[in-house]
Formats: C-alpha cells, structure tokens, sequence
C-alpha cells in the first residue's frame, strides 16, 4: 500500500491550492490566460465574474477534470502534472464536490448517493455504511426520512444539502461548490449559506465557492477573488472589493442589486 499524500501542517491562511500562469482553452477560444490565485487554509473564498467567462473551468481544471495548456496548479503542496495516479486519486479524497445542480444519481436514494463515494475508497460493512450516512444527512440539515428518498421527492433545497451530504462523505479538507444557491429562493439561500460557513468552522473547512449570488458574497465569503477577461480583476474582502475601481467590478457590486444588498444583507459578516 502506498504512503497516504502528506498533509500541510501549517496553520490558516496558508495557500492549499496555488494556481500559477495557468491557460486553458476550448479549440480557438483561449478562456483562462494566465490565471493566478490562491485558495487559503480555512477561507471561504468566493469566486465571481461575468457569466460564460471561465468561473466553472477553472474549479473544473482544478479537478482535472478539463486539461490545462500551460501553467501549474499545487494542491496540498504538490504540483498535480508530478502525481502518480495513485497519488491523484489520494489527493481526491481530500476534497469534495458540489456541482450545480447537485448533480445525484437519480436511480438512486439519498443514502446510495452519499455512500457511493464511500464504497468506492472505503472498505466498511454495511452497517458503517449506514451509520456514516446517517451522519451525514444530520449534519445538513435534513431529516433522517431523506435517506430513503429518491432525488425526484425532494425540494430543490433538499436536493442541494443531499449533494453536499455526498461531497463530505469522506471527510474532505476542501470543499468546491459551484453555484450552491442558484434556484434557491433567499430563505433557503441564506440557510445554505449559514450551513457552509457552521461546516467551515465546525470541520475546519476550506471552501472554493463559484457564485453569483451577493447576499453569498457579503455573509458567507471571507475572500471574492473576480475573474475578467481569463485573469484576477481584483480580490480581497469585501471591502476590497467595494472600494475597486474596475468597471466590471463596480457595476456588480455598486449596481441596483449591489445597493440593495448594501443595504440589508442577509447577516452581517462575522
């Protein structure tokens, strides 16, 4: 059995995922263009930009999911290109994944769902099987009958904390999640949120979240990164991000949503 991918020790703030010079394009069409941005030890960072510009590529390229042109990305401090695929898939472990629209098997009940992760890199019995899904369903928030439910029987909420049910089976260091409270209306959104940063904190999170959604960005993020034209605009808290000249930047956070966030957010940021 190989050595489990070493752990980084060191304390919050340091950078568990460094992007450096990274390009990544479809055909003709160059998306990233020498990106660079580090996600810090137990942050929530919250990545925004224009829609169609590369927000989902980016944690998609992370992933491995979308091959890259150049540039190097390091996670839990070793370059990813350097890994054995052995290493890659213990390095997966490390991390979890909530797509955007959650994403479950559809065949397949709310406890398969979260115990696939589960039987695919765990060797446990039934009954732990079992158990750790139980956890993992209260710890979301939803009620112990959800577990026998298929995803067409559930809200779009339930169908979100399920999905986030599954990317924390097994005990991830990361989260990724990719437009969490889209199709969620403000209550249930600004529920999400509070559910992910009580996550955060309880279980020493770190979180990579793509997002749109403002109230997310004021009460949820300790950091915006914001992408413009394949590269970091600007980045910061949100009083960074507030005080930004960038015309993109402005018109997001200064428009007539912006003002009507500015002036009653959710929860004021911690």
């Amino acid at each position: 059995m190989s050595d489990p991918a070493p752990r980084l020790d060191g304390q919050r703030g340091d950078a568990i995922i460094r992007v450096r010079d990274l390009v990544v394009g479809f055909r003709d069409r160059t998306v990233l263009k020498g990106l660079n941005l580090d996600i810090r030890r137990g942050e929530i960072l919250g990545f925004v930009g224009p829609s169609g510009q590369g927000k989902s590529v980016l944690t998609r390229t992370i992933l491995g999911l979308v091959p890259k042109r150049s540039g190097t990305i390091t996670v839990f401090g070793e370059d990813v290109d350097s890994l054995s695929l052995a290493r890659r898939r213990q390095i997966e472990q490390r991390w979890g994944v909530l797509f955007q629209q959650g994403a479950l098997f559809s065949a397949l009940t709310v406890k398969q769902n979260i115990q696939m992760p589960m039987r695919e890199h765990l060797n446990l019995s039934e009954r732990l099987l079992d158990e750790f899904a139980r956890l993992k369903i209260e710890m979301v928030g939803l009620k112990p009958d959800a577990a026998d439910k298929l995803p067409s029987e559930l809200s779009g909420g339930m169908i979100k904390r399920a999905a986030l049910a599954r990317s924390l089976a097994l005990d991830p260091e990361i989260l990724f999640l990719d437009e969490p409270t889209s199709g969620l209306d403000p209550i249930g959104a600004g529920e999400f949120d509070e559910l992910v940063s009580t996550l955060k904190q309880t279980l020493g999170l770190t979180v990579f979240m793509v997002t749109h959604d403002l109230d997310s960005l004021y009460t949820a993020c300790d950091r915006i990164a914001a992408l413009g034209d394949g590269q970091i605009i600007a980045e910061g808290p949100i009083e960074t991000m507030l005080a930004s000249t960038h015309p993109w930047v402005r018109s997001y956070f200064h428009g007539k949503r912006g003002r009507a966030v500015n002036a009653g957010p959710r929860h004021a940021h911690a």
